[in-house]
């Protein structure tokens, strides 16, 4: 019937897409809480980051949190990590979950179809409206909040998750990059929106569906599920950034969570397209059924998350990714850079990493336990050499490993080597680099 009385319209009466877009963009930008979360996006992480970059105490528990006050480029990192959790969600559900919805609650959907008079060229430009507003949200945070901290503490390096040193220029190219591979996810979850939004018209819980999805897939990351399962979720794609600040990148996980967060956005916005089409405009009440919604929207979804769940476990891609060889790599990959970081910054003569021949050996549960997996109960012992000394160092450290592969190396002695003190560096007194480390495990890569 759509497609008929399309065809009965004369083709100059039609509204282009264009400038149905304009008209829905200048919608969207009218309302309030848009002009709030555009105007908040842009200053909010500026004065976030140039704050807690002043601070005495720095978000350690939040990774590369630990070095606002080093450079400039953790602050936006620090900002990265808390819209993945939370802003950008949150954002999406605002403007993508209530693209469609505000027309039911309006009661408009007969004056918008009379002006366009095309149900298509209305879903291309409400669409294309809600991701030009989310697109400069997320212009926003990364703006702002590099601004922060260059104004706050100055374009300094950074140092990675493996202990390397990366120059401004490269931390800066990799910070920007980190940003781009997470609008990935923000488009899956606002096609999920813009499906939410239409199928469940002028229920306030569409507006709550990006929000609701996302949450349950950063929960589902903090549970020790298998490394398939995991990959499979859009969300993932919100953590696997890390791997850009490893040498070499680790650029597996990372790719495979853009491919299936761009795979859930095509499939989810097919889902939406479908059920707009299928609805009955003249019913003002009818929002579509419930069980269309699910066939239409839901299974789909669900269709996606096992073929690429099953495509990945084929693949090779099972148990946690999380072995013994993989933490004693990290570990001591990660503790030889930052010896020689706190080599330069002593003012002690300079080592190589092949001279230092680092090893670590790990064991979890004080030995009771395999080791392998998340855990708050691993302990490695790292030993190196000096040239020209016969007797090996020897440092302890506790470790927390999420299962997303992500873990935090606590000195635990002795403390000349990784306890707490201050060590003077040209960016102001800073703690001592082996005292706590980030690090990171690739869960797809064979050692």
């Amino acid at each position: 019937m759509t497609a008929i009385a399309e065809a009965a319209v004369p083709a100059a009466s039609r509204v282009s897409v264009g400038r149905a877009y304009r008209f829905e963009l200048v919608k969207l930008m009218s309302q309030w809480r848009v002009r709030l979360l555009v105007l908040a996006c842009w200053i909010a992480p500026a004065v976030f980051v140039a704050a807690v970059s002043q601070q005495g105490s720095l978000p350690a528990d939040t990774l590369f949190g630990r070095w606002m006050h080093a450079t400039a480029w953790a602050g936006p990192l620090v900002v990265l990590g808390f819209s993945g959790i939370w802003a950008l969600p949150l954002l999406t559900s605002v403007v993508a979950g209530d693209v469609f919805a505000a027309e039911d609650r309006l009661g408009t959907w007969r004056h918008l179809l009379v002006a366009v008079r095309s149900p298509r060229r209305i879903f291309a430009a409400k669409s294309l409206a809600g991701l030009t507003v989310i697109l400069l949200l997320v212009a926003g945070l990364v703006a702002s909040s590099i601004v922060g901290g260059l104004v706050a503490v100055g374009n300094q390096p950074l140092i990675g998750l493996d202990g390397a040193l990366l120059s401004p220029a490269d931390a800066a190219g990799r910070v920007l990059l980190a940003w781009v591979c997470v609008l990935a996810p923000t488009l899956a979850l606002a096609a999920i929106g813009l499906l939410g939004s239409i199928a469940l018209g002028r229920s306030p819980t569409g507006l709550l569906v990006p929000a609701i999805v996302a949450l349950a897939m950063q929960l589902a990351q903090q549970l020790p599920i298998p490394v398939d399962v995991r990959l499979a979720l859009p969300g993932y794609a919100f953590i696997s950034w890390n791997g850009l600040f490893a040498t070499p990148a680790q650029v597996g996980p990372l790719l495979i969570g853009i491919a299936v967060s761009l795979a859930w956005a095509v499939v989810a916005t097919a889902a939406a397209y479908r059920l707009f089409l299928r609805r009955d405009f003249t019913n003002l009440i009818d929002d579509g059924s419930a069980r269309r919604a699910i066939l239409g929207g839901v299974v789909p979804l669900l269709v996606l998350g096992g073929l690429t769940t099953g495509v990945l476990a084929a693949a090779g891609a099972t148990g946690s990714g999380i072995t013994q060889d993989k933490v004693q790599q990290s570990v001591a990959t990660g503790f030889a850079h930052l010896y020689r970081l706190q080599t330069k910054e002593l003012n002690r003569p300079d080592v190589t990493e092949a001279q230092l021949q680092t090893t670590a050996a790990c064991t979890k549960g004080g030995g009771q336990r395999a080791a392998e997996g998340p855990g708050n109960d691993w302990r490695c012992v790292v030993t190196w050499h000096l040239p020209g000394i016969d007797a090996a160092g020897t440092a302890i450290y506790q470790l927390d490993l999420t299962p997303n592969g992500r873990y935090v190396a606590d000195g635990d002695g002795p403390k000349e080597v990784n306890g707490y003190f201050l060590v003077q560096t040209p960016a102001g007194d800073q703690p001592n680099p082996l005292w706590q480390f980030d690090g990171s495990v690739e869960l797809l890569s064979k050692g």
